[in-house]
């Protein structure tokens, strides 16, 4: 049929263009296509993002902390690990069950698990902080439904012993504070992880890098040292009424701190109970206070030094001196006639040392306390260590009245750290080391020592001898307390007022007592500092002495310190030996 022929030509005729359209649909169906595979990556990252954000969580997995250990290596932390145990309640098969099964070893109300395994939530907290061995037994129970998150612990197997020294962690083991845990939290943390885990059901990576492992620290810390510190000094504050009390225990020879106790402390492992957050404070470090009548001895020193006194000189006390317009008095109101340095220090006369001070001259005295570190941290290693206050001329505060109150230990503030380091540095011949509390760094690459040099010297060979030598008369004369008849000691006795709002405290438990020593005086081996806060008594000869020599006398069993007789016998022998070398040769 004609008319049917024409349509069927006609049909015929737009089949190509009808096909080239489809063809041109089906090419660019094709190319959004790829595009989409392999070009706008932002457009599928995206989707993809969508899309993990339903079945997976990013968990930042901790490093395991590197360890403590004292300079003997034992152990003064443990790694523990607990967990939080969470569940995916669409995944829960047979919700009765496993409430029945996680009760028995979670100890929880059965009801309450119940109401958590069939949440509506796409996962829900179960328990946790878990143990060890409830973790072990959930995990057992093989159930995908359930994902086990690590909690990482710190433990520390001394209990309170040595506890401000090392510190805590916070913030599921991730952030240390106190202590060497928090002076060195960089270098025990290791190297944190984010990783993006299934919630669906929740569960960890096994294998991890070994350099995300946190490196080990070995202390100068001597655990038999610190052990015994830390009773002597609980005995002392208790024998003595005292609020509280410190002992640092000194290597001068290289600066290493071989005992840093307080009483009262507090059990790291249950720093959470604590309720008073002043037993956190390391009052040896992290306090300030006026040193008092130790003072003494820095400004004696300083004096000898400069030049402007000499070993033999005296001066004639009538009891009172005037400086900046004020008196300044001895106790008691005393005047002594002619006293050499010996009875100033011996004594604790406050117009003596004001006397030496006015005889080396402000700027000279300022430049030997700076050079003693007073108004500088220490740098011992421990955590928010303060630097304590020595104003100067100009500083807002200062007055010539404060010259003269300097001179004995008043209107200004030291750490303890700071006064042991200064003996210290009288006791090793004028050069003052470094205190230290870490003695070694320990990596994948192996041990770094992490002792530190010289500071600086403070004195000549020559006047720390003086020194010496005063400070034994100091100790035979003012403080019999803290004689030992085997043993030449070294040491003054400090007395100071607490210093308030309204001026300095009067009557009972009103003041801060102390006494530093060395020995053997003339070839130290170990400084002590012992510090007592208002005790019953009043002065640190009467007080702080006694407990010097309690623990004088264990030190010297630990650290194997051979008495006076001993020393003396083997250096005869090494002089008759080198005189026989000679001789031969």
């Amino acid at each position: 049929m004609p008319g049917q022929s024409t349509q069927q030509a006609t049909i015929h005729a737009r089949l190509p263009i009808v096909a080239l359209f489809l063809i041109f649909l089906a090419s660019l169906l094709i190319i959004h296509l790829a595009n989409f595979q392999f070009f706008p990556r932002s457009v599928r990252q995206e989707l993809e993002r969508i899309g993990s954000s339903i079945t997976n969580t990013t968990l930042r997995i901790p490093a395991e902390r590197g360890m403590i250990y004292d300079r003997d290596g034992e152990p003064l932390t443990f790694n523990i690990m607990q967990y939080r145990l969470g569940v995916s309640p669409d995944l829960v098969f047979d919700a009765e069950t496993l409430m029945k099964q996680l009760s028995v070893i979670l100890d929880m109300d059965e009801v309450e698990l119940y109401f958590r395994l069939t949440s509506e939530n796409v996962w829900e907290f179960v328990a946790g902080p878990i143990s060890a061995e409830q973790g072990q037994a959930v995990a057992e129970l093989d159930d995908i439904s359930l994902g086990l998150e690590e909690i990482p612990r710190r433990f520390y197997p001394q209990g309170s012993l040595a506890a401000h020294v090392i510190g805590i962690v916070l913030d599921d083991g991730l952030i240390g504070t106190l202590g060497v845990e928090g002076a060195y939290n960089s270098t025990l943390a290791g190297r944190v992880m984010d990783l993006s885990v299934s919630n669906v059901p929740f569960d960890l990576p096994e294998d991890r890098p070994a350099e995300q492992r946190g490196q080990d620290i070995v202390l100068t810390l001597d655990r038999d040292v610190q052990f015994w510190m830390e009773v002597e000094l609980e005995q002392a504050v208790r024998e003595n009424g005292a609020f509280r009390g410190s002992i640092i225990v000194m290597d001068p020879r290289n600066g290493e701190v071989l005992a840093l106790a307080n009483y009262p402390s507090f059990d790291p492992n249950r720093f959470l109970e604590i309720t008073d957050p002043n037993l956190l404070i390391n009052p040896a470090v992290q306090e300030t206070y006026e040193p008092g009548s130790l003072m003494q001895v820095l400004t004696a020193a300083t004096a000898l030094e400069s030049g402007a006194i000499t070993s033999q000189w005296s001066y004639n006390d009538v009891g009172l001196i005037e400086i900046g317009g004020r008196e300044f008095r001895n106790r008691f109101f005393r005047a002594h006639g002619t006293v050499d340095i010996a009875g100033v220090l011996a004594q604790s006369l406050h117009v003596g040392s004001a006397t030496m001070a006015l005889e080396m001259g402000e700027e000279a005295f300022y430049n030997g306390l700076r050079a003693f570190g007073l108004g500088q941290a220490t740098g011992v290693g421990l955590f928010n260590e303060e630097q304590g206050e020595l104003r100067l001329r100009g500083d807002t505060g200062w007055s010539e009245s404060a010259f003269g109150l300097n001179s004995y230990g008043q209107d200004l503030q030291v750490t303890q750290m700071q006064m042991i380091t200064a003996f210290a540095a009288i006791a090793n011949d004028g050069i003052m080391r470094q205190p230290h509390i870490v003695r070694q760094v320990i990596s994948e690459e192996g041990p770094k020592d992490a002792r530190h040099s010289t500071v600086r010297r403070v004195l000549s060979t020559e006047t720390a001898t003086i020194l010496k030598n005063l400070l034994v008369r100091t100790v035979r004369e003012g403080a019999p307390e803290a004689y030992m008849p085997n043993y030449t000691v070294a040491g003054k006795p400090g007395t100071a007022q607490i210093n308030t709002a309204i001026g300095y405290e009067t009557g009972p438990n009103s003041s801060i007592v102390s006494f530093i020593g060395f020995l053997p005086a003339d070839a130290p081996e170990v400084v002590a500092m012992v510090k007592l806060d208002r005790p019953d008594d009043f002065f640190g000869f009467e007080v702080a002495a006694p407990v010097f020599r309690r623990i004088a006398d264990r030190l010297v069993i630990l650290l194997e310190i051979p008495d006076d007789a001993v020393r003396q016998e083997l250096q005869a022998v090494e002089a008759r030996l080198r005189a026989s070398q000679t001789e031969q040769g």
